[in-house]
């Protein structure tokens, strides 16, 4: 099965695992979008691996693994990546990465940018990481961005550097942020390019030649849908299309090559950055960071977390064509005594089954919840689903009544074998 892995809630769902789970029967792991603003961490045989630009792939030895054309890459971060992955004992040759020649380049000068943006927004800012990501793709859509297959003819790519430096030195200078040379723009850029020179590749050719091949695609997606351009809390979104159509337009493989989409949804919610958060929790926050769980892989910041909300869930399975739930975080919940789920938001005194789209609305979003017993059991020994208490599971069957999308896998621990099929 071709399969789409997509983020349900704003990220960190914990995609990387489900990922790292299905590469067993995948041939090609893919990503199509996303910088590495995103953060994937997977645990396997007790090594802790996070990822930014990898795919999750990329710690078996006999899969392909693609950075797809819909991926902004920062060529400094990747190599800085590779090299930390190759430290930890995985060989990552230019058979075993492929990065697309038409992936647009995130250069030094866009985190400054960057920071520019959320400065100029004031208490309005959006939180982002500042790694570049934003103003990557503001370049890309103004098309006055660098592809990877640019950086191949060093005079003309050397003579774009020097007229954007300049461009983005005016507005940095605004704000009393750093300004930038272009030839140590230069010099930066083209030496991480020459590291990844042997991976940079047409890949459209090779994914569709895979496809017909029948072989096993998987698409890793990053962030979550309520960070998606379009269908996500606008404007506290990311700059890529999250959902599951991201991962055809990041790729070039057609819609028709998906045939199944997993959504990966925590058992409770989180986020980070700025905007709404209905079901936010002060209290669950606190028990969960002293669990030591919720912290960023990318940023270390701790993450607000909150009951489950299944009116961004509901909206999220409708978007991405959902064919399974994969429900992590389940022994995060262990030791509640009662859970809440919302089902609904009361806007002005009428009940709200969907996410809005007006932006004022969101201020006055209340959740309406539902009670439901907890488990008080360890849930983590659990090799099997049957095996999960049964208040558990019941949890996870409203879980999928409300969302209206079977479950298709649990997880309870971070570790590979911690993940249960229904």
């Amino acid at each position: 099965m071709n399969t789409v892995i997509t983020g349900l809630q704003w990220g960190d769902e914990g995609k990387g695992k489900i990922v790292d789970y299905l590469t067993e029967t995948a041939d090609v792991v893919i990503r199509g979008q996303g910088g590495n603003n995103a953060g994937h961490t997977v645990i396997a045989k007790g090594e802790k691996y996070v990822l930014h630009l990898l795919p999750s792939g990329i710690l078996w030895d006999d899969k392909i693994n693609v950075i797809g054309n819909g991926v902004v890459v920062d060529p400094i971060g990747l190599c800085v990546e590779i090299a930390r992955i190759e430290g930890q004992g995985v060989e990552i040759g230019p058979e075993k990465l492929l990065i697309s020649d038409r992936a647009h380049v995130v250069l030094p000068f866009h985190k400054e940018l960057d920071a520019a943006r959320e400065i100029s927004l004031g208490d309005q800012k959006i939180g982002t990481t500042k790694r570049g990501i934003g103003p990557a793709y503001c370049d890309k859509v103004n098309r006055c961005g660098l592809r990877m297959a640019d950086l191949l003819d060093r005079p003309f790519a050397e003579a774009q550097i020097v007229r954007r430096t300049a461009e983005v030195n005016e507005i940095l200078e605004k704000y009393d942020l750093p300004t930038f040379t272009a030839e140590a723009v230069i010099e930066e850029t083209f030496t991480a390019f020459e590291r990844l020179r042997p991976h940079v590749t047409n890949t459209i050719p090779v994914l569709h030649k895979a496809w017909k091949a029948k072989q096993n695609l998987l698409f890793e997606g990053a962030q979550g849908t309520l960070l998606d351009i379009d269908f996500g809390t606008y404007p506290f979104v990311t700059s890529s299309n999250t959902t599951a159509g991201g991962s055809t337009t990041g790729t070039g493989l057609p819609p028709t090559a998906i045939e199944a989409v997993i959504g990966v949804c925590k058992a409770y919610t989180t986020r980070v950055g700025s905007g709404p958060f209905p079901t936010g929790d002060e209290g669950l926050s606190e028990y969960l960071h002293n669990l030591g769980r919720e912290f960023g892989a990318t940023t270390g910041r701790a993450r607000g977390c909150g009951w489950l909300d299944t009116v961004l869930l509901r909206f999220a399975c409708m978007v991405n064509g959902v064919t399974g739930l994969a429900v992590t975080n389940v022994d995060g919940l262990d030791e509640y005594e009662e859970l809440k789920i919302c089902v609904a938001y009361d806007i002005d005194g009428t009940h709200h089954d969907l996410p809005p789209a007006d932006r004022s609305s969101w201020d006055r979003a209340k959740p309406v919840y539902e009670s439901l017993p907890g488990w008080k059991q360890d849930t983590t020994a659990c090799t099997e689903y049957d095996q999960l208490p049964e208040n558990a599971k019941a949890y996870l069957t409203r879980l999928s009544e409300l969302c209206e999308a079977p479950i298709a896998f649990v997880g309870v621990g971070p570790d590979r074998a911690q993940t249960l099929k229904r």
